[in-house]
């Protein structure tokens, strides 16, 4: 963990003071995907794609290359030799993350039935479990959406990690942990999470992957 953390703040040392909370966000993933679990992943505008990106990191291989295990091989090939086999050859290890921006259809028949800021928590009503984790991305701390959303995960029995400016927040408030990173205005805020979600990430693949 902490060679990861090291390299992060020695290319970004603004980020020197958000350190342990990076740890700490750290493990509550590791203990979430180490007990089976999944994450929830949500923002709006640019925190959206953010939230894609991290999904995109956890789902397919980020560094490592996440070859799957013999045993798994083996059944896929036993169920069909031909594809099988290139679905041994291909497929890799994953960590399960959901971004809960790609779902237009579900999203907009929500807010056209229902109330439109509670569509992230609508998803987080339907997918989250006890053991999982909300991350909500939010740059002022303060969306609505973001907020109603991590009160569902709190009330389902799931971890939630805020990712905001330096600012204090409701959503630092609700949040098991919260990375605040140290800058206010949005583009600011925004560039400076990028390199802090791939150093989660980064660990994450080692955690998981770096002995395969």
């Amino acid at each position: 963990m902490d060679k990861h953390i090291d390299l992060l703040i020695s290319r970004y040392p603004i980020l020197e003071s958000t350190r342990q909370d990076i740890k700490n966000a750290y493990i509550v993933l590791e203990e979430c995907y180490k007990n089976k679990g999944k994450l929830l992943v949500a923002g709006n505008g640019g925190s959206a794609a953010d939230a894609e990106h991290i999904v995109g990191e956890l789902m397919k291989g980020f560094k490592l290359p996440r070859k799957l295990d013999s045993e798994t091989r083996n059944k896929l090939i036993g169920q069909d030799s031909e594809l099988g086999q290139v679905l041994a050859d291909n497929l890799q290890g994953a960590l399960p993350a959901i971004a809960l921006d790609g779902h237009p259809a579900l999203t907009t028949a929500y807010m056209n039935d229902c109330e439109p800021l509670l569509c992230f928590a609508q998803q987080v009503n339907g997918y989250g479990n006890d053991g999982d984790v909300f991350l909500g991305i939010s740059t002022s701390g303060s969306s609505k959406n973001i907020l109603y959303a991590a009160v569902t995960a709190k009330a389902k029995g799931m971890k939630v990690i805020g990712l905001t400016g330096e600012r204090e927040s409701k959503l630092s408030q609700i949040a098991d942990v919260c990375v605040r990173v140290p800058q206010t205005e949005t583009y600011m805020v925004q560039e400076l999470h990028l390199p802090v979600y791939h150093c989660l990430c980064l660990m994450l693949e080692e955690r998981f992957f770096g002995g395969k």
